[in-house]
């Protein structure tokens, strides 16, 4: 069902700057009028006889008549359009003159400018697209990685939908039978056994873990990974850093101490997102700025995901690695032994943690994809990759399916101690409401406000 909104709004669809090409978009019953108005297609082609999202090209005039820019329009008739209504868009240069012109110009012909997210919140409240699949699309235009793009695009498809969909009209099934038996007794509906609705209530746990198991590999996926460079000074840190993002980002000398701050960048390691930080050299200093620098250090590595200890081999194993050894305790850690283009000295040995250990060689750029690969390793290990390519990326959505699931077992246990069937039902209703506000079916306005108010203007 399309809801017939009153107004057509506008907004400019594309990045403000300089660009090639700009675009500015309209959604509402007026939008074809309002582009009859200030937009002069060559042969003088009316907009009436347009084909439904065929390109036109011609110029926007003002009401003076003068060109503002010449241009490429389209129109998208209803209901076969993003929104489900009449969309305009005029395809222009990517300056900001010409785009703030020709949308200053739709607004004065008609249209109000749009709120953010407000297309794709029309999408889904005329019926093209729930929910999730709404926040999928957001997610897809913030994704910085292949694997969050991947997990956005099966959002945008429906496929975690169709699943909670299905998990929930098992559910509305087991209501609807309960509450017959309930409100018609007279009707001589034979109940079913509890052995039959403590299995159905079982299986539907059963979906709802499988969903929420996939959750942390989402969060990885979603946020990717802080991972920390620590060691004694001048044992290869920054060298690893710069190897890692393959240019020169942090300055590398033979003097100890050069990194006195918290050096962070961001790389792509097979579709996973990694934070990463070089820090200064951890040692005991009489130097306050560098002793500024170890304090830092010291509390990246509290917060870091995974840390990689870098240890010089051509050197024996001393008092300095046994505190950072000392700090790193409890932490996942890649221990990388470098500059082993050098005799060996370090005897590993003496490290007492079982740890993954990287031979490298910052000076043969030696070792770095076998780092890269126990990196990606270390994310995901133990994290379930689902079946269906399905991922729990949204925390709204894991918050959700965590309080159906509290629900459903409530709905089990009340079950077991055989509480009447009006008061189980509540449980699953309540299992019910919690899904829905997943796809939208059972969300309240202001959460509604408050997803759409998170997209970019123009979307």
């Amino acid at each position: 069902m399309t809801i017939a909104f009153e107004d057509t709004i506008a907004a400019i669809s594309t990045p403000i700057g300089v660009g090639s090409i700009g675009i500015v978009r309209m959604s509402g019953s007026k939008s074809q009028d309002i582009l009859k108005r200030i937009f002069k297609a060559k042969g003088g082609r009316q907009i009436e006889n347009f084909e439904n999202r065929r390109l036109y090209y011609g110029h926007i005039v003002d009401g003076k008549g003068r060109i503002v820019d010449e241009v490429l329009a389209v129109v998208m008739k209803a209901p076969h359009s993003y929104t489900k209504e009449d969309i305009v868009e005029i395809h222009c240069h990517g300056g900001i003159v010409p785009l703030r012109q020709i949308l200053k110009l739709a607004v004065e012909q008609g249209a109000r400018l749009a709120e953010p997210g407000e297309f794709t919140k029309r999408a889904f409240l005329n019926g093209r697209i729930d929910l999730a699949q709404a926040e999928g699309i957001m997610e897809l235009i913030c994704s910085k990685t292949e694997a969050q793009a991947r997990a956005s695009i099966r959002h945008m498809e429906g496929l975690l939908s169709e699943k909670i969909r299905h998990i929930r009209g098992k559910l509305l099934d087991i209501m609807a039978h309960m509450e017959v038996t309930i409100d018609y007794p007279e009707e001589g509906i034979e109940d079913l056994p509890v052995e039959d609705y403590l299995q159905m209530l079982s299986d539907a746990v059963k979906e709802i873990d499988y969903l929420l198991s996939t959750a942390e590999r989402g969060k990885i996926v979603r946020q990717g990974i802080k991972v920390v460079i620590v060691g004694k000074p001048n044992v290869g840190k920054s060298s690893l850093l710069n190897a890692l993002l393959r240019e020169n980002r942090a300055i590398v000398t033979d003097i100890p101490g050069t990194t006195r701050d918290i050096i962070e960048e961001s790389l792509n390691i097979n579709g996973l997102l990694v934070r990463i930080l070089d820090t200064a050299g951890i040692r005991e200093t009489a130097d306050l700025v560098e002793e500024l620098g170890v304090e830092r250090s010291k509390k990246s590595i509290e917060d870091a995901d995974l840390v990689l200890w870098v240890l010089d081999a051509s050197k024996p194993f001393d008092d300095e690695d046994r505190r950072i050894m000392k700090e790193i305790s409890g932490k996942k850690v890649i221990a990388v032994l470098n500059k082993t283009d050098k005799p060996m000295v370090l005897d590993f040995k003496d490290v007492k943690l079982d740890v993954p250990v990287i031979h490298t060689s910052m000076v043969l750029n030696k070792g770095i994809d076998d780092i890269e690969r126990c990196i990606y390793d270390s994310a995901m290990e133990g994290k379930v990759e689902a079946d269906d390519g399905i991922l729990i990326t949204n925390l709204r959505h894991q918050e959700a399916l965590m309080r159906a699931k509290e629900h459903v077992v409530e709905a089990l246990q009340a079950f077991k101690n055989d509480i009447p069937l009006d008061l189980v039902s509540i449980d699953i209703r309540s299992a019910c409401d919690a899904l829905g506000t997943i796809t939208g079916e059972t969300v309240t306005e202001d959460l509604i406000d408050k997803i759409f108010s998170e997209f970019c203007v123009g979307k």
